[in-house]
Protein backbone atom coordinates (compact mmCIF):
# COMPACT_ATOMS: atom_id res chain seq x y z
CA UNK A 1 0.00 0.00 0.00
CA UNK A 2 1.15 3.49 -0.67
CA UNK A 3 -0.42 4.84 2.50
CA UNK A 4 -0.31 3.62 6.06
CA UNK A 5 -3.30 1.66 7.23
CA UNK A 6 -3.86 3.76 10.30
CA UNK A 7 -5.50 7.17 10.57
CA UNK A 8 -3.16 10.13 10.90
CA UNK A 9 -4.45 12.14 13.85
CA UNK A 10 -2.69 15.28 14.90
CA UNK A 11 0.41 14.51 16.96
CA UNK A 12 2.31 16.67 19.41
CA UNK A 13 6.01 16.11 19.98
CA UNK A 14 6.80 14.83 23.45
CA UNK A 15 9.97 16.01 25.20
CA UNK A 16 12.91 13.63 25.11
CA UNK A 17 13.56 11.89 28.41
CA UNK A 18 16.74 10.80 30.07
CA UNK A 19 15.92 7.17 29.24
CA UNK A 20 16.24 7.64 25.48
CA UNK A 21 17.80 4.62 23.72
CA UNK A 22 21.52 4.89 22.92
CA UNK A 23 22.86 5.21 19.39
CA UNK A 24 23.64 1.50 19.14
CA UNK A 25 19.93 0.71 19.28
CA UNK A 26 19.18 3.20 16.57
CA UNK A 27 21.86 1.67 14.38
CA UNK A 28 20.74 -1.87 15.15
CA UNK A 29 17.24 -1.08 13.96
CA UNK A 30 18.46 0.66 10.83
CA UNK A 31 17.86 4.17 12.07
CA UNK A 32 14.19 3.52 12.82
CA UNK A 33 14.00 5.50 16.04
CA UNK A 34 12.57 8.99 15.63
CA UNK A 35 11.09 11.57 17.96
CA UNK A 36 8.22 10.16 19.99
CA UNK A 37 4.82 11.77 19.84
CA UNK A 38 1.45 11.53 21.51
CA UNK A 39 -1.76 10.77 19.68
CA UNK A 40 -5.29 9.77 20.55
CA UNK A 41 -6.64 6.30 19.87
CA UNK A 42 -10.10 5.72 18.34
CA UNK A 43 -11.51 5.28 21.85
CA UNK A 44 -9.94 8.50 23.15
CA UNK A 45 -6.96 6.95 24.92
CA UNK A 46 -3.64 8.85 24.85
CA UNK A 47 -0.87 6.87 23.15
CA UNK A 48 2.89 7.40 22.84
CA UNK A 49 3.90 6.56 19.28
CA UNK A 50 6.45 7.61 16.70
CA UNK A 51 9.23 5.11 17.39
CA UNK A 52 9.56 4.92 13.62
CA UNK A 53 8.05 6.62 10.59
CA UNK A 54 4.83 5.45 8.97
CA UNK A 55 6.77 4.22 5.93
CA UNK A 56 9.16 2.22 8.12
CA UNK A 57 6.31 0.71 10.11
CA UNK A 58 4.59 -0.36 6.90
CA UNK A 59 7.82 -1.87 5.63
CA UNK A 60 8.23 -3.92 8.81
CA UNK A 61 4.67 -5.17 8.43
CA UNK A 62 5.34 -6.21 4.84
CA UNK A 63 8.55 -7.99 5.85
CA UNK A 64 6.84 -9.83 8.71
CA UNK A 65 4.06 -10.94 6.37
CA UNK A 66 6.53 -12.12 3.74
CA UNK A 67 8.38 -14.08 6.42
CA UNK A 68 5.13 -15.72 7.55
CA UNK A 69 4.39 -16.79 3.98
CA UNK A 70 7.84 -18.37 3.72
CA UNK A 71 7.55 -20.22 7.03
CA UNK A 72 3.95 -21.42 6.87
CA UNK A 73 2.03 -23.45 4.32
CA UNK A 74 -0.43 -21.38 2.30
CA UNK A 75 -3.79 -23.02 1.67
CA UNK A 76 -4.66 -24.10 -1.87
CA UNK A 77 -8.36 -24.25 -1.04
CA UNK A 78 -9.70 -21.64 -3.46
CA UNK A 79 -13.19 -21.61 -1.94
CA UNK A 80 -11.98 -20.90 1.59
CA UNK A 81 -9.47 -18.32 0.33
CA UNK A 82 -12.19 -16.44 -1.59
CA UNK A 83 -14.39 -16.59 1.49
CA UNK A 84 -11.75 -15.04 3.73
CA UNK A 85 -10.82 -12.42 1.14
CA UNK A 86 -14.48 -11.46 0.73
CA UNK A 87 -14.86 -10.89 4.48
CA UNK A 88 -11.59 -8.91 4.68
CA UNK A 89 -12.63 -6.71 1.75
CA UNK A 90 -16.04 -6.00 3.27
CA UNK A 91 -14.39 -4.90 6.52
CA UNK A 92 -11.62 -2.78 5.00
CA UNK A 93 -14.17 -0.96 2.81
CA UNK A 94 -15.32 0.69 6.03
CA UNK A 95 -11.91 2.29 6.64
CA UNK A 96 -11.22 5.93 5.75
CA UNK A 97 -10.67 6.79 2.09
CA UNK A 98 -7.16 5.93 0.97
CA UNK A 99 -6.90 2.98 3.35
CA UNK A 100 -9.53 0.71 1.85
CA UNK A 101 -7.89 -0.91 -1.18
CA UNK A 102 -4.86 -3.12 -1.63
CA UNK A 103 -5.10 -5.35 1.44
CA UNK A 104 -3.29 -8.64 0.91
CA UNK A 105 -4.80 -11.78 2.40
CA UNK A 106 -3.18 -15.15 3.09
CA UNK A 107 -4.91 -18.27 4.38
CA UNK A 108 -2.43 -20.47 6.24
CA UNK A 109 -2.78 -24.20 6.83
CA UNK A 110 -2.58 -24.14 10.59
CA UNK A 111 -4.94 -25.79 13.05
CA UNK A 112 -4.56 -23.02 15.65
CA UNK A 113 -7.64 -20.75 15.58
CA UNK A 114 -5.81 -17.49 14.97
CA UNK A 115 -5.57 -14.49 12.68
CA UNK A 116 -3.55 -11.28 12.49
CA UNK A 117 -3.36 -7.98 10.64
CA UNK A 118 -0.23 -5.91 10.10
CA UNK A 119 0.69 -2.38 9.03
CA UNK A 120 1.14 -2.22 5.28
CA UNK A 121 -2.25 -3.78 4.61
CA UNK A 122 -1.67 -7.45 5.42
CA UNK A 123 -4.09 -10.00 6.90
CA UNK A 124 -3.24 -13.60 7.77
CA UNK A 125 -5.85 -16.16 8.79
CA UNK A 126 -5.28 -19.74 9.93
CA UNK A 127 -7.56 -22.50 8.67
CA UNK A 128 -8.13 -23.41 12.31
CA UNK A 129 -10.26 -20.29 12.67
CA UNK A 130 -13.11 -22.07 10.90
CA UNK A 131 -13.53 -24.32 13.94
CA UNK A 132 -14.72 -21.35 15.99
CA UNK A 133 -15.84 -18.80 13.38
CA UNK A 134 -18.74 -20.83 12.06
CA UNK A 135 -20.34 -18.26 9.77
CA UNK A 136 -19.35 -15.11 7.91
CA UNK A 137 -20.42 -12.79 10.72
CA UNK A 138 -18.22 -14.59 13.23
CA UNK A 139 -15.27 -14.54 10.80
CA UNK A 140 -15.93 -10.83 10.33
CA UNK A 141 -15.66 -10.38 14.10
CA UNK A 142 -12.19 -11.96 14.02
CA UNK A 143 -10.99 -9.94 11.02
CA UNK A 144 -12.44 -6.65 12.28
CA UNK A 145 -10.77 -7.14 15.66
CA UNK A 146 -7.37 -7.68 14.03
CA UNK A 147 -7.79 -4.74 11.65
CA UNK A 148 -8.81 -2.76 14.74
CA UNK A 149 -5.32 -3.28 16.14
CA UNK A 150 -3.82 -1.73 13.00
CA UNK A 151 -6.05 1.33 12.79
CA UNK A 152 -5.64 1.92 16.52
CA UNK A 153 -1.85 2.34 16.17
CA UNK A 154 -1.17 -0.62 18.45
CA UNK A 155 1.90 -1.85 16.56
CA UNK A 156 3.40 1.64 16.60
CA UNK A 157 2.60 1.96 20.29
CA UNK A 158 4.21 -1.37 21.20
CA UNK A 159 7.34 -0.74 19.15
CA UNK A 160 7.78 2.72 20.63
CA UNK A 161 7.37 1.35 24.15
CA UNK A 162 9.81 -1.50 23.59
CA UNK A 163 12.42 0.75 21.97
CA UNK A 164 12.22 3.09 24.90
CA UNK A 165 12.43 0.37 27.54
CA UNK A 166 15.35 -1.69 26.21
CA UNK A 167 18.79 -0.87 24.84
CA UNK A 168 21.17 -2.26 22.25
CA UNK A 169 20.97 -5.67 20.69
CA UNK A 170 19.61 -7.11 23.95
CA UNK A 171 16.25 -5.63 22.95
CA UNK A 172 16.19 -7.65 19.77
CA UNK A 173 16.88 -10.90 21.56
CA UNK A 174 14.21 -10.17 24.16
CA UNK A 175 11.56 -9.51 21.53
CA UNK A 176 11.94 -12.67 19.44
CA UNK A 177 9.10 -14.44 21.28
CA UNK A 178 6.45 -14.00 18.62
CA UNK A 179 2.73 -14.08 19.16
CA UNK A 180 2.01 -16.55 16.40
CA UNK A 181 3.83 -19.68 17.47
CA UNK A 182 7.26 -21.16 18.02
CA UNK A 183 7.83 -21.74 14.31
CA UNK A 184 7.73 -18.00 13.73
CA UNK A 185 9.95 -17.31 16.74
CA UNK A 186 12.60 -19.78 15.54
CA UNK A 187 13.15 -17.83 12.34
CA UNK A 188 14.25 -14.62 14.03
CA UNK A 189 17.84 -15.49 14.89
CA UNK A 190 19.32 -12.90 12.57
CA UNK A 191 19.20 -9.20 13.32
CA UNK A 192 16.87 -8.41 10.43
CA UNK A 193 14.40 -11.10 11.43
CA UNK A 194 14.33 -9.90 15.03
CA UNK A 195 13.70 -6.33 13.92
CA UNK A 196 10.71 -7.51 11.89
CA UNK A 197 9.26 -9.39 14.86
CA UNK A 198 9.83 -6.59 17.37
CA UNK A 199 6.56 -4.98 18.31
CA UNK A 200 4.63 -6.58 15.45
CA UNK A 201 4.02 -10.16 16.57
CA UNK A 202 4.33 -9.67 20.30
CA UNK A 203 1.21 -10.27 22.37
CA UNK A 204 -1.09 -7.32 22.72
CA UNK A 205 -1.80 -6.13 26.24
CA UNK A 206 -5.25 -6.15 27.76
CA UNK A 207 -5.86 -2.47 27.09
CA UNK A 208 -5.14 -2.91 23.41
CA UNK A 209 -7.24 -6.06 23.23
CA UNK A 210 -10.24 -4.33 24.75
CA UNK A 211 -9.77 -1.40 22.40
CA UNK A 212 -9.57 -3.71 19.37
CA UNK A 213 -12.80 -5.34 20.55
CA UNK A 214 -14.52 -1.94 20.62
CA UNK A 215 -13.17 -0.77 17.26
CA UNK A 216 -13.65 -4.15 15.60
CA UNK A 217 -17.26 -4.52 16.69
CA UNK A 218 -17.98 -1.04 15.32
CA UNK A 219 -16.32 -1.96 12.01
CA UNK A 220 -18.26 -5.18 11.58
CA UNK A 221 -21.56 -3.45 12.33
CA UNK A 222 -20.84 -0.72 9.76
CA UNK A 223 -19.98 -3.43 7.24
CA UNK A 224 -23.37 -5.04 7.70
CA UNK A 225 -22.48 -7.89 10.04
CA UNK A 226 -24.47 -8.70 13.16
CA UNK A 227 -22.39 -7.40 16.13
CA UNK A 228 -24.01 -10.02 18.37
CA UNK A 229 -22.07 -12.66 16.45
CA UNK A 230 -18.88 -11.45 18.18
CA UNK A 231 -20.40 -12.82 21.38
CA UNK A 232 -21.14 -16.19 19.78
CA UNK A 233 -17.60 -16.32 18.40
CA UNK A 234 -16.14 -16.00 21.89
CA UNK A 235 -18.48 -18.59 23.27
CA UNK A 236 -17.31 -20.95 20.52
CA UNK A 237 -13.69 -20.20 21.40
CA UNK A 238 -14.26 -20.99 25.04
CA UNK A 239 -16.13 -24.18 24.20
CA UNK A 240 -13.39 -25.35 21.82
CA UNK A 241 -10.74 -24.79 24.49
CA UNK A 242 -12.59 -26.64 27.24
CA UNK A 243 -13.60 -23.47 29.05
CA UNK A 244 -10.04 -22.16 29.22
CA UNK A 245 -8.68 -19.58 26.77
CA UNK A 246 -6.01 -20.95 24.41
CA UNK A 247 -2.38 -20.00 25.06
CA UNK A 248 -2.35 -17.20 22.51
CA UNK A 249 -5.14 -15.50 24.47
CA UNK A 250 -3.17 -15.42 27.72
CA UNK A 251 -2.74 -11.65 27.58
CA UNK A 252 -6.38 -11.02 26.72
CA UNK A 253 -9.07 -9.75 29.08
CA UNK A 254 -11.02 -12.18 31.24
CA UNK A 255 -13.20 -14.18 28.79
CA UNK A 256 -16.39 -13.95 30.86
CA UNK A 257 -16.05 -10.17 31.24
CA UNK A 258 -15.14 -9.84 27.58
CA UNK A 259 -18.25 -11.71 26.46
CA UNK A 260 -20.40 -9.54 28.73
CA UNK A 261 -18.90 -6.33 27.33
CA UNK A 262 -19.25 -7.54 23.73
CA UNK A 263 -22.89 -8.41 24.40
CA UNK A 264 -23.58 -4.99 25.89
CA UNK A 265 -21.97 -3.17 22.97
CA UNK A 266 -23.79 -5.37 20.46
CA UNK A 267 -27.12 -4.07 21.70
CA UNK A 268 -26.00 -0.46 21.27
CA UNK A 269 -24.56 -1.24 17.82
CA UNK A 270 -27.69 -2.99 16.56
CA UNK A 271 -29.04 0.25 14.95
CA UNK A 272 -25.71 0.72 13.11
CA UNK A 273 -25.94 -2.82 11.75
CA UNK A 274 -29.58 -2.35 10.73
CA UNK A 275 -28.77 0.94 8.98
CA UNK A 276 -25.93 -0.73 7.08
CA UNK A 277 -28.25 -3.51 5.97
CA UNK A 278 -30.87 -0.98 4.88
CA UNK A 279 -28.22 0.86 2.86
CA UNK A 280 -27.43 -2.33 0.94
CA UNK A 281 -24.37 -3.49 2.86
CA UNK A 282 -25.39 -7.14 3.06
CA UNK A 283 -22.24 -9.24 2.71
CA UNK A 284 -22.63 -12.55 0.87
CA UNK A 285 -19.27 -14.17 1.47
CA UNK A 286 -20.10 -17.71 2.52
Amino acid sequence: MSTRTTPSPRRTIAPAGTGSPPLVLVLALGGLLSACATTTSPTGRTQVVGGMSEAQLQQLGIQAFDQAKKNKQISTNATQTRYVRCVVNSITRELPAGQQAGWEVALFVDDEPNAFALPGGKVGVNTGIFKVARNQDQLAAVVAHEVGHVISNHHDERITRQMGAQTGLGLLGALVGARYGQSAASTTGQLGGAAVQAGLLLPNNRTQETEADVVGQQLMARAGYDPHQAVDLWKNMMSASGGQPPEWLSTHPNPASRIQELDSRADSLAPTWQQAQAAGRRPRCG
